[in-house]
């Protein structure tokens, strides 16, 4: 077993696959074929936001300063004692941060103050979209793939700790300031990664509720089985890496000014919905069947949604084939609007 008290090197797991930056010269199906992690090296080395975070958490404070368009933003506070894990409090009951929103001037602010500190409070704007608080920033700090048009987010704090947790996009996220360690795991370590609730989570997403600094393995066992194919590694400014959709990630950011960039986007139109919405209602609908209705369930989604689509409609007629056929924009609007019927009943 790994030393988890041993900061300076990675937690556990073996190294995340790297390449070099030519993988910017990449098209977008190249990045779908991609089912692994990987980190890219060297990847925003050129953005005009990494060069001046290299010289020095003012000069970056300042670069970023340019691009203030006055934008409201959610902010987390919380004590030096936190050693910036944003979590719950010990009983599970709260967040242990306070949750808030602020100029994003404002928090610039109280991020170059704060991170000088050691120990230092946390401060941690999660995930808004550049447009809002940096107008104009993501022009002259681009991915550049062509064929991608994704959702584009800034993340900006002191020292942070964010629990495992996954994302149903593709994400490209890039260092632009500070140095950050993720730990990733396959999708199909969830039940060894003991997640919390849906509903009251820190961000939207239900989080592992094991500390990876002092994990207890008397009351989450099977997480030494999530560390046995956990893969970990180190980024600095101006390297990224590719997280496929629904890898667990735990991100820890070390510097007193920590910024990162990332990439979101999915491989299907939107206007099919999230799969999430489906999960949440299959919990309310299907978990608590008995088990034999259960094994019934499952054999129709294996034949309605997991097998080829194609089969379920082959022996109806066009017009009438409804949901059975392969799905438009209009199609998915007449259903979603007979879902909300049926829901509301």
């Amino acid at each position: 077993m790994k030393n988890f008290d041993d900061r300076d090197k990675d937690w556990f797991g073996e190294q995340i696959t790297e390449i070099n930056s030519s993988w910017r010269e990449c098209k977008v199906d190249e990045l779908h074929r991609t089912t692994e992690p990987v980190v890219l090296r060297g990847f925003v080395a050129d953005w005009p936001s990494v060069q001046v975070a290299l010289q020095s958490d003012n000069e970056l404070f300042k670069y970023l300063k340019k691009f203030d368009s006055g934008g409201i933003v959610p902010v987390s506070v919380g004590s030096e004692e936190l050693n910036g894990r944003v979590f719950y409090s010990e009983d599970l009951t709260r967040l242990n941060v306070q949750q808030g929103k602020s100029r994003f001037s404002t928090l610039l602010d109280k991020v170059l103050m704060v991170g000088k500190q050691n120990p230092s409070k946390l401060v941690y704007m999660a995930s808004v979209d550049t447009d809002h608080c940096v107008k104009g920033f993501s022009k002259l700090n681009s991915l550049g793939i062509e064929g991608l048009d994704p959702i584009v987010s800034i993340w900006i704090g002191t020292r942070t700790r964010i629990a495992a947790h996954n994302d149903l996009p593709l994400n490209i996220a890039c260092v632009v300031g500070g140095t950050r360690r993720f730990t990733l795991f396959p999708p199909n370590q969830t039940e060894n990664l003991y997640p919390g609730p849906f509903e009251f989570t820190p961000a939207g997403r239900p989080i592992s509720l094991v500390d990876f600094h002092r994990p207890d393995f008397e009351k989450f066992p099977k997480f030494r089985k999530a560390i046995d194919v956990a893969r970990s590694s180190v980024l600095q400014p101006g390297d990224a890496i590719f997280i496929p959709s629904m890898w667990w990630h735990h991100v820890e950011a070390f510097g007193g000014f920590n910024v990162l960039v990332n990439y979101w986007w999915r491989t299907v139109p939107r206007f099919l919905g999230t799969p999430q919405d489906v999960l949440n209602h299959a919990m309310l609908t299907l978990r608590d069947l008995p088990e034999n209705e259960k094994q019934i369930w499952r054999d129709v989604f294996e034949y309605y949604v997991f097998g080829d689509g194609s089969i379920p409609a082959e022996h109806v007629p066009h017009e009438i084939k409804g949901i059975l056929a392969p799905f438009d924009e209009e199609l998915a609007k007449r259903a979603r609007s007979y879902l909300v019927s049926r829901l509301s009943r």
